[in-house]
């Protein structure tokens, strides 16, 4: 049933491109990042969403580093429909991520997701270019003002850039194309524990961080992004949601993060940050998404089912995406692994037909 949807969505994005007018594609877009898009809001009107896990081949619990591995897949038998990474230290200039992933690995498993049929969503914890530490450090409440024109930063972070649009830039299929990738930087900024959130920086000055990043990645050559705009859940209506927004002409997807610490406060959180997406997504004819969720350890054997699947389906979200699973870090895990207590929840979440994953996404290329 899932992959007939899914030969749907592959054919109705053929329409579409072939239909569509050089103007109405956007001279900013590949034709792979438009049909990306295009599958990313048909698949939220047939109430189907995809399923992501961050991190996903790279590591997981009890391993690291091995070939055609997954948690997910090695309790449901297929990956994710989406794989997130994170380019954290790349603008370094290092051969590892904030990780401890290898640079070459994240782009052998990016293209490798593509070529399989998913999707792939990049986030980037830059460190703090004026401290020298990490993305949490908030010790300096000048940090956007100065990489901004005529800051004190702005030629480091300009070098930042440029390192990071040429990792963009290498991503190249076996086709010769380059892969279609939902960038996702400056997110959970309505909180304040980024050197970019809300009480180290204006409005104004937020904005203008996006319009630098989204203007230079355009004068690199850089088309073949979409761009994610990620608050968390302080916003209680649609202008505070919209505050820091910077404008229908750079975004393509909206979203939230949000995690579980108690089950009631988080379906709340949950109906409320997902009434407000909606709206908005409306409004802004905007595909949304959960761009970052989860429950740590997922004590919770029906977590998928009984949680987390009957306030997703209310909404119509494109993808729903769970954190890592981290290997150096005990119990630090938000998708099950073989053995685990929500195991068998998650594989029957699997077969819902409203879940896709990346066997469900074969036929649209």
């Amino acid at each position: 049933m899932k992959n007939i949807y899914c030969k749907m969505i592959c054919m109705i994005c053929m329409i579409g491109m072939v239909a569509c007018s050089a103007s109405e594609l956007q001279k900013s877009k590949t034709d792979e990042a438009q049909a990306l898009l295009t599958t990313l809001k048909t698949v939220s009107q047939k109430n189907h969403f995809l399923f992501g896990h961050h991190d996903d081949p790279v590591y997981g619990i009890g391993w690291i580093g091995d070939k055609n591995r997954s948690d997910v897949k090695s309790v449901c038998g297929d990956y994710p429909a989406i794989m997130s990474f994170d380019l954290g230290r790349i603008e370094l200039g290092g051969d590892k991520n904030l990780d401890n992933v290898p640079i070459e690995r994240l782009r052998h498993e990016i293209i490798a997701q593509y070529e399989r049929g998913g999707m792939v969503s990049l986030s980037w914890h830059a460190d703090n270019p004026v401290t020298g530490k990490d993305a949490w450090d908030v010790s300096d409440s000048t940090v956007v003002a100065s990489v901004l024109p005529g800051g004190t930063q702005h030629d480091k972070f300009m070098g930042w850039l440029d390192t990071v649009a040429d990792f963009m830039n290498s991503l190249i299929a076996s086709d010769g194309r380059k892969v279609p990738v939902l960038f996702r930087p400056w997110h959970e900024h309505t909180g304040s524990w980024f050197w970019w959130g809300q009480a180290l920086c204006s409005a104004t000055e937020y904005k203008a961080l996006w319009h630098m990043t989204y203007e230079f990645m355009q004068q690199k050559g850089v088309k073949h992004l979409l761009y994610a705009y990620s608050p968390g859940t302080e916003p209680n209506n649609t202008a505070e949601y919209l505050d820091r927004y910077p404008g229908d002409d750079i975004i393509n997807l909206i979203g939230f993060d949000t995690y579980q610490f108690n089950r009631q406060e988080y379906l709340n959180s949950m109906e409320k940050s997902l009434t407000i997406l909606t709206e908005v997504g409306q409004s802004h004819d905007k595909p949304i998404a959960i761009t970052e969720t989860g429950y740590e350890a997922v004590p919770d054997s029906t977590w998928w089912t009984e949680t987390l699947l009957p306030i997703i389906s209310k909404y119509p979200i494109s993808y729903v995406l769970v954190w890592r699973n981290a290997y150096e870090r005990p119990n630090h895990y938000y998708a099950p692994y073989p053995g685990q207590a929500s195991a068998s929840d998650f594989v029957k979440f699997y077969a819902d037909p409203r879940t896709l994953f990346v066997r469900d996404m074969k036929t649209k290329k």
